[in-house]
């Protein structure tokens, strides 16, 4: 598929963002009025490996689903990371003409459903149903010859495709994995797109401390540390998520109200040279577990 198909689909993307995560347009502005380019080194999803049926049988919610997506514009599987102790399995996928199209790489969580315990799983499961979920092959195949209306049909792939959850529900996964709660609000949606400190090409900002300084000194509230280090040849940050006001559902009448809940953080990441063979350097192009464990951690929700 043509890579300006992922371009334009990514661009709509950001627009949902920035509209909801101010932090990230804030950042768009800090660089732009240093004389300086914005460009993303990641998207991230976060999804839930578990089966649910829908009306093109039975789907996984988790990798598998996004990564067809992302597999059909090109991109390739090349890297995995696994999260025991939080019952977390990522991939993150590259596109082998990244620069020439300035793709963005993709980072592609999932929640492993089967290995919660049983009373969290079912509320789980109780919550999410696959009948509204889009059939992306279908959408691939269908409007293969119309760029514009496959881009706006894949578009709508980024949601939730379940009704809320009970607040009930959403309250007791929470008490169990903060990661599991936020995809039954928040569903496929965005978690958070990268500003790449190395294409910021301005002297004002030339490293993630001075970007880091900055987006503070524009009252951003920011993670307190740095992840990562110089030898390992990735250092990220972010800024705290935002609260939005959310739909759940009431537990005694099943009427929809509006609770604060999290929604996302912006990241920023400047990456660096590591010695692959002695007397040879490449930049590092994948992403340290580490640091993605304490990211995941910017959306918990103390209840």
């Amino acid at each position: 598929m043509n890579p300006e198909i992922a371009r334009h689909l990514f661009s709509l993307l950001w627009q949902d963002y920035t509209a909801r995560v101010s932090y990230a347009h804030t950042y768009e502005q800090m660089i732009v009025g240093a004389g300086g380019c914005v460009k993303n080194d990641h998207i991230a999803f976060r999804s839930l490996r578990m089966m649910v049926d829908s009306p093109q049988g039975k789907v996984n919610l988790g990798i598998e689903y996004l990564g067809q997506l992302a597999l059909s514009f090109g991109y390739e599987a090349v890297g995995e990371y696994t999260f025991a102790e939080t019952h977390l399995f990522a991939r993150h996928y590259r596109h082998p003409q990244q620069e020439k199209f300035d793709l963005p790489k993709l980072f592609i969580s999932e929640l492993i459903v089967d290995e919660l315990p049983d009373a969290i799983a079912q509320l789980i499961h109780q919550t999410v149903a696959g009948e509204n979920l889009l059939n992306i092959s279908a959408i691939l195949h269908t409007f293969k010859t119309d760029a514009k209306r496959l881009t706006k049909e894949l578009h709508k792939i980024f949601s939730r495709p379940w009704q809320p959850p009970r607040q009930s529900i959403l309250e007791e996964v929470n008490k169990y994995t903060q990661y599991g709660a936020w995809v039954l609000l928040h569903g496929f949606s965005v978690n958070h797109f990268t500003g790449y400190v190395n294409s910021q090409n301005t002297p004002e900002y030339p490293d993630i401390e001075t970007t880091a300084c900055g987006l503070a000194k524009l009252s951003v509230p920011m993670k307190a540390e740095i992840e990562g280090d110089v030898n390992c040849g990735l250092r990220q940050t972010a800024t705290q998520a935002v609260t939005e006001i959310v739909t759940v559902l009431d537990d005694s009448t099943g009427a929809e109200i509006q609770i604060p809940w999290t929604y996302a953080y912006y990241e920023i990441a400047q990456r660096y040279m590591v010695e692959v063979e002695p007397g040879k350097q490449v930049l590092f192009d994948g992403f340290l577990g580490k640091n993605a464990q304490q990211l995941f951690e910017m959306t918990r929700v103390s209840k």
